[in-house]
């Protein structure tokens, strides 16, 4: 194949494989799912916790902040088990929704305030946690 060729192929290329990677509705079959209580916290901690934390090796605790368009943690990986829970408290100033890229894709959907959800991942690999408005990439989950 000529050098012309192969330069004209790798800009296509990549376009392609960034419009296959890039997120959204896809219109597949498989159903959107909402996980966990969306209602505030009964038992509000004194301290929210921003690193992951274990309690006994079934759960994993972590809270997510939301101050205007800035996400904390941003982009962080947090380590998982197959199968092992993910308490995840939202504190946010405005709603919003975090999509789950995970099999079948899952979608929290939170109110400004405070508010608790469980998320579980069946499967082994990196999902990531984003939201599009505004667009960041919230968590990565390594799931193992």
């Amino acid at each position: 194949m000529s050098r012309r060729v192969l330069s004209r192929l790798v800009p296509l290329t990549l376009v392609l494989a960034l419009g296959l990677s890039a997120c959204g509705d896809g219109g597949d079959d498989e159903p959107t799912t909402t996980q966990g209580d969306s209602s505030p916290s009964s038992t509000p901690s004194d301290s929210p916790s921003d690193s992951p934390s274990s309690d006994e090796g079934d759960t994993v605790a972590l809270t997510v902040t939301r101050e205007g368009d800035t996400f904390t943690p941003n982009g962080e990986r947090v380590e998982l088990e197959v199968g092992q829970t993910l308490d995840l408290t939202i504190t946010s100033d405005a709603a919003g929704e975090l999509h789950v890229h995970s099999t079948p894709e899952q979608e929290i959907a939170y109110e400004a305030g405070t508010s608790e959800h469980q998320l579980t991942i069946d499967r082994p690999g990196v999902v990531e946690v984003e939201s599009h408005e505004p667009d960041s990439i919230v968590l990565q989950l390594e799931v193992r």
